[in-house]
């Protein structure tokens, strides 16, 4: 019965130190001294140039491109980002940043409720009163000190942390965002590369043969060494031009398996034997929007502001700084000479105490620390505004990009097939005594050097669309807080 008693008076003492803190708490939820936030008006003109200012707000803003699924169409290319997605091992630390950001929200979080705590000790020592040696053992539950908080410490730097997840999130789309744009941009590179190799290759066979003929018609006394020696040159240099183009895409292959983060699949090794830049499945187009959209939909941008949200959060921790702080404690439990009857008729009892500490001398810590958070949000206003210039000049890029290669690739194919011809008529000339050999090494030379450029110049183009596509921030949508992929730090 008197156990029973116990336990009774033990759960009512508990119902009212809950009740009491929840009423405390209640008390603390108006005072915050973080700065009003305004968003910084973006340092950049309402319009690209390469856009036509009239064109209605409505139909090009607050659309984001698609995502990558849609926008890549090339099926072997959807593999390839399924695989990086997957095994990319700095996407696997951005998505573990982001688990330590949560965590670490969530200790910010803890420092608003208290925290309890089962405590218990025995002693040994003689009494005052009769010098008899006894124990003494004691055994309850415990608050340790718990700041009140009044002046809204402690829930600005839980909105710093919270900021701060936000922002690791952000960052972690971004790399998200790169990561699909680097392995595109590097498949591409990859077939540009067979291109440029096979051509090579053709030229040095084309150029072994006509070095024979040459050798046949100086043995022959029909031509000099002169033309022989030059034969032999341009041999030597397509040679040289083949062994440069193997080692590139070695090396374009190995950055490609890195940012797989596995071996290139036979399928893909397949498919770089027949497939070339001309015939790889178009993307989609995207539209440029205004420069406004990107605060929206460039994760980055986001990130910068997430990082400047926590800053003025900081500003308020330093501001409370300045004031009192209050903090609680409690104890309830039991004390007893006799470990058995800890439970049974032992005295049991709570206590509750509260602490004032009254900032007067600091040497100017407290000023310091506040001037330090003032000029982190100005440095973070800074990164936020630049942010946005980078984002707006890599549009501006990609846009003056896409208006100018198209019309270079038409020139250089349309002169490369009037190479082509000078080639022919050169070598038709050349056989009949006409025209020197000279003119039909030019010829050679000058073909060779524009169907490479051509294939370059369409591996710039296609390029440049990714550029565009990563530049104007990918395939997320405008709202934070309705991402597919943000979960929020309250949960786990």
């Amino acid at each position: 019965m008197h156990k029973k008693l116990a336990l009774t008076c033990k759960t009512m003492t508990k119902h009212f130190v809950l009740s009491a803190v929840a009423a405390a708490s209640t008390l603390l939820g108006g005072c915050s001294l973080i700065p009003a936030y305004e968003r910084p008006a973006a340092p950049v003109p309402a319009h690209y140039a390469q856009t036509a200012p009239a064109q209605p707000a409505q139909e090009t803003a607050t659309q984001p491109a698609p995502d990558w699924q849609s926008y890549f169409t090339d099926t072997q290319l959807q593999a390839l980002i399924q695989l990086a997605l997957a095994n990319n091992r700095d996407l696997r630390v951005a998505t573990l940043n982001l688990e330590k950001a949560r965590a670490q929200f969530q200790i910010q979080r803890s420092a608003l409720l208290p925290q309890l705590s089962a405590q218990g000790n025995a002693t040994r020592g003689n009494s005052e009163t009769s010098g008899e040696l006894g124990n003494t053992f004691v055994a309850g539950l415990a608050i340790p000190s718990w700041e009140l908080d009044f002046f809204g410490r402690i829930r600005s730097l839980k909105s710093a942390a919270l900021a701060q997840y936000f922002a690791t999130d952000e960052a972690r789309q971004a790399y998200e965002l790169a990561l699909v744009a680097n392995v595109a941009q590097g498949w591409l590179t990859l077939l540009a590369d067979e291109e440029l190799l096979d051509l090579s290759s053709r030229t040095l066979a084309t150029r072994q043969e006509s070095m024979r003929l040459t050798k046949l018609r100086f043995d022959s006394g029909v031509s000099s060494e002169l033309d022989l020696r030059q034969a032999e040159s341009l041999v030597e240099a397509a040679r040289a031009t083949t062994a440069q183009q193997q080692r590139q895409r070695a090396q374009d292959e190995n950055a490609l398996v890195l940012l797989l983060g596995q071996e290139l699949p036979e399928s893909a090794r397949a498919a770089l034997t027949h497939t070339r830049l001309a015939g790889t499945p178009p993307m989609a187009d995207v539209p440029a929007g205004l420069p406004s959209d990107l605060l929206a939909h460039r994760p980055d941008i986001r990130q910068a502001e997430q990082q400047l949200l926590a800053a003025n959060a900081n500003i308020g921790a330093a501001r409370a700084a300045f004031f009192p702080s209050i903090s609680l404690t409690g104890q309830y439990g039991s004390v007893s000479r006799e470990l058995s009857d800890l439970f049974q008729s032992g005295s049991w009892g709570f206590s509750v105490g509260a602490g004032l500490n009254l900032p007067i001398f600091t040497a100017g810590r407290n000023i310091a620390n506040l001037r330090a958070a003032r000029v982190d949000k100005d440095i973070a206003i800074a990164q936020y505004e630049k942010a946005i210039q980078v984002g707006f000049k890599e549009v501006s890029d990609a846009l003056a990009g896409r208006s100018t290669l198209q019309e270079q690739a038409q020139a250089q194919t349309a002169q490369a097939n009037a190479e082509r011809r000078r080639l022919e008529l050169a070598d038709l000339r050349y056989r009949n005594g006409v025209a020197s050999y000279l003119d039909l090494l030019d010829a050679q030379r000058s073909l060779f050097a524009l169907e490479q450029a051509d294939v370059q110049t369409r591996l710039l183009q296609q390029i440049n669309q990714i550029q565009l596509y990563k530049a104007l921030g990918g395939g997320w949508n405008t709202p934070t807080a309705a991402h597919p992929t943000r979960h929020s730090p309250q949960q786990g």
